[in-house]
């Protein structure tokens, strides 16, 4: 590959890629929880909390991607590997099937992580100019916001 000249130097470049990864295994993390908690809730909010699982998935499976391929454009090999995404990933793995108000409280405290990830990459990418960086970020970071507010809202 020829070599990358996008306007960020190639250290800033590996430290916001960094970041980046941490945000990326992060948010698979999530992913897969969400998944998880989609496939196994029961009771009597079954219905609506299957559905909001589902959408928030599916909002991270395509968010994953993205932040992936932002990791590729400066020039870092992205990290794809469970095992990766465990010593990453500021969320831990949960044991078990919980009942459907801890799901809850589990995932909230999930998309608060991520937007604490993300406002450490915000930081990074803004002080190295990279607006791209920071636009996916900060695009990212409401989204959970957001997403924290609405699970917060069904406790």
């Amino acid at each position: 590959m020829s070599t990358i000249d996008i306007g960020i130097k190639e250290d800033d470049r590996i430290e916001i890629a960094e970041g980046l990864k941490t945000l990326l295994a992060t948010s698979y993390t999530l992913y897969l929880q969400t998944h998880n908690f989609h496939w196994n809730v029961t009771g009597p909010q079954f219905r609506e909390l299957h559905l909001m699982f589902e959408e928030h998935y599916t909002e991270l499976a395509i968010a994953v991607d993205d932040i992936a391929e932002r990791i590729r454009t400066l020039g870092v090999v992205a990290p794809g590997t469970y095992r990766s995404f465990a010593e990453l990933s500021s969320i831990k793995e949960v044991e078990g099937v919980p009942s459907a108000s801890e799901m809850v409280s589990l995932l909230l405290q999930g998309h608060e992580a991520v937007v604490k990830t993300c406002r450490d990459v915000l930081k990074i990418s803004q002080d190295a100019d990279d607006e791209s960086t920071s636009a996916l970020v900060g695009d990212r970071m409401r989204v959970h916001e957001k997403t924290a507010w609405m699970l917060r809202a069904t406790q």
